[in-house]
């Protein structure tokens, strides 16, 4: 008995915290009790609109799966027009947003060229406002404030060396787009928070696959931008961990950058992070049960959800899972 819970604890210290003892999570985390799952992949979007979770795009053709948290039950929506990928995926007027997106494969992906709206209340896509053609990239940040949605850094040339430190401000009442202030860095691969009025663009790299730098360009200074005063400036203290494809979300008040792929491991990131604008300081919080990069993580009640993502740097291998932090108690640990 004593050399079987000796073999048990090793195992233990092997493999990690999170997966010493077989059916618990990382404190913290959860899976949510459900009916059926969402399909595997990464580079996708994530986004709550009114009370449900939308998983959408990725590599290849991709399914709109859609959760219920009153229900627990996956179901299935229209599929997007075309493959799209490396976005963020915002909501805004109980509609479904997509723009700063790629479609097509690597390494040089092609940008969206219009914005695409889908309205769970018809599960109709539509084709919105064209993206002007000297602004069009992917792998951006995206926000909305006050009605308007805010894009920034990105790549025009997939995962060439296209990187650039744009701003753009796009009104979906009117269709136009507005040209602002380059950011301090140029940036492709991370997603944008909005916190009291500022934009944070956090984590990303400067991807460069033509000149062999695909992961290697990771920013660890965080940009932030003033939307009342038009005026970027700089976090003091840069992001602990240098990553990119990582999601981010307001929580609490706080940047919370969670998850990413760098060229320091093989495995997605589990890192998760906080930065607090009233005591500018980081702080660390329970990692990831899985590490992953390549998906999108968002609120709903208070509540940070995640899903799919690639486990290792790279393509692969494609997650179909999802995960709660700050669950209430219909989720259940891992």
């Amino acid at each position: 008995m004593h050399r079987l819970v000796r073999a048990v604890l090793c195992a233990g210290l092997l493999l990690g915290p999170a997966l010493a003892v077989a059916g618990e999570a990382m404190p913290g985390w959860s899976v949510p009790v459900a009916q059926g799952k969402p399909a595997a992949r990464h580079e996708n979007g994530f986004v709550a609109v009114d009370g449900r979770l939308y998983l959408l795009g990725g590599r290849d053709a991709r399914p709109l799966d859609i959760f219920d948290p009153a229900t627990g039950a996956w179901t299935r929506g229209a599929p997007p027009p075309l493959e799209i990928h490396h976005m963020q995926a915002v909501e805004h007027d109980g509609r479904l947003w997509v723009l700063g997106a790629f479609t097509g494969g690597f390494p040089e992906e092609q940008p969206l060229t219009h914005v695409l709206v889908y309205d769970p209340a018809s599960d109709r896509w539509s084709e919105g406002a064209e993206v002007p053609a000297h602004r069009r990239r992917g792998a951006a940040g995206v926000v909305v404030h006050d009605g308007l949605v805010y894009l920034v850094g990105g790549n025009t040339r997939g995962h060439m060396a296209g990187f650039v430190p744009w701003l753009d401000v796009f009104d979906p009442a009117t269709g136009q787009w507005r040209a602002l202030a380059d950011a301090p860095h140029a940036r492709d691969h991370f997603h944008a928070v909005v916190i009291d009025g500022r934009i944070y663009a956090a984590g990303g790299r400067r991807t460069s696959h033509d000149t062999g730098e695909t992961m290697s360009l990771t920013i660890p200074g965080v940009d932030v931008y003033d939307i009342a005063s038009g005026r970027w400036s700089m976090l003091p203290a840069p992001l602990p961990t240098q990553r990119a494809g990582a999601p981010a979300v307001a929580m609490d008040g706080r940047l919370v950058v969670l998850g990413g792929e760098s060229p320091a491991q093989v495995p997605g990131h589990g890192e998760v992070e906080a930065y607090d604008p009233a005591t500018q300081r980081w702080s660390t919080l329970p990692p990831l049960p899985k590490g992953r990069h390549g998906t999108q993580a968002t609120m709903l009640d208070g509540v940070l959800h995640v899903a799919a993502g690639s486990g290792d740097r790279g393509g692969g291998p494609e997650l179909d899972d999802h995960l709660t932090f700050g669950a209430k108690r219909s989720s259940r640990n891992d």
